[in-house]
């Protein structure tokens, strides 16, 4: 049964609300950069393993009350100035190509550098921030940096596919259309079928840029939460792993896919949900032992994280079938 569905952007904005939700996010993001520089064994433990874990359970609700308080969005649309560009629309199918690029070098980083070097965390989100920024300068509203370059969007779009909520937009008060289509902030159950295209009608989109990413990021995920703590000298080793792992999972998508002619409606959310499972199973861990629950506590974790997967693959409302 599909659960109860709520709006979000009528309840709040964009409004006062929604304002000072987004001023508070500028707020954490300065807090959490002194905090990197002062003191990273604390402030760092608390960001990797209790702050970033909500993202994701976040998207799975719905992307918009990430993408509304999100300081990074805030400044890309702070630094928008008339006449800035448009995101053609012919380059739609790729534009988060960079992204997932700038996701696959980051995530790994963690395991050599930016779960214990505070100073290379800091240099990291300041530069992402000025990215921001520069980008949200020289393109229209969002389509420079949110809904291109940033590393986060094909999460969002992947676990945003089947939102449990309603989402209006918190953002933009009228749309003008800085990107043509495949924008979660104005439909976000028709952002990927309009990434993907006619392909998702077939098992073509495994051949798209978001559907390579889609099929390989389960063996990302696992990847990532199997390889152990390392010194920056065997980053490559890392990298190495972790991308022999998607390459497994993006293969053997694609075997099953072809075998059974998945179309994008029917593989995308299993995907989706193992991308997610996995993540939350190896985040529980660290998660529990920052906050000092116990071995107790991180199976009670595992097993809320995972009921709630598999409560958002059944009651997720259908999305990437949507023309």
């Amino acid at each position: 049964m599909t659960p109860p569905v709520r709006s979000v952007g009528r309840a709040f904005g964009p409004s006062t609300g929604w304002r000072a939700a987004q001023a508070g996010g500028l707020i954490a993001l300065a807090g959490l950069l002194a905090g990197a520089w002062l003191w990273p064994e604390r402030s760092l433990p608390l960001f990797w393993n209790v702050v970033l874990p909500l993202l994701p359970a976040s998207f799975l609700v719905t992307p918009a009350l990430w993408r509304g308080v999100c300081p990074l969005a805030t400044l890309n649309m702070v630094a928008n100035r008339p006449g800035g560009r448009r995101l053609d629309g012919r380059l739609v199918p790729w534009a988060g190509a960079a992204g997932m690029v700038l996701l696959g070098l980051i995530v790994p980083a963690r395991k050599f550098l930016l779960q214990t070097d505070g100073t290379a965390f800091a240099v990291l989100v300041g530069g992402v921030s000025l990215l921001a920024l520069v980008l949200g300068a020289v393109f229209q509203t969002k389509a420079g940096f949110c809904n291109s370059l940033c590393p986060v969007l094909p999460v969002e779009r992947l676990y945003g596919q089947r939102p449990l909520m309603d989402s209006g937009n918190p953002r933009c008060g009228d749309c003008d259309l800085c990107t043509p289509r495949g924008c979660l902030d104005l439909t976000v159950t028709k952002a990927v079928p309009q990434t993907l295209g006619p392909t998702r009608r077939t098992t073509g989109w495994l051949n798209t840029a978001f559907g390579a990413f889609a099929a390989g990021f389960p063996g990302f995920v696992y990847g990532f939460g199997t390889s152990a703590q390392v010194e920056v000298s065997q980053a490559g080793l890392i990298y190495l792993y972790v991308g022999m792992c998607t390459a497994v999972s993006y293969l053997t998508a694609r075997l099953v896919v072809r075998a059974g002619k998945f179309r994008a409606e029917q593989a995308l959310p299993v995907l989706a949900a193992a991308a997610a499972g996995a993540y939350y199973w190896f985040a529980a861990p660290g998660t529990a032992e920052t906050l000092a629950l116990g071995r107790s506590g991180m199976w009670m974790l595992r097993g809320v994280a995972l009921g709630f997967v598999a409560w958002w693959l059944v009651g997720g409302r259908r999305a990437v079938g949507g023309r």
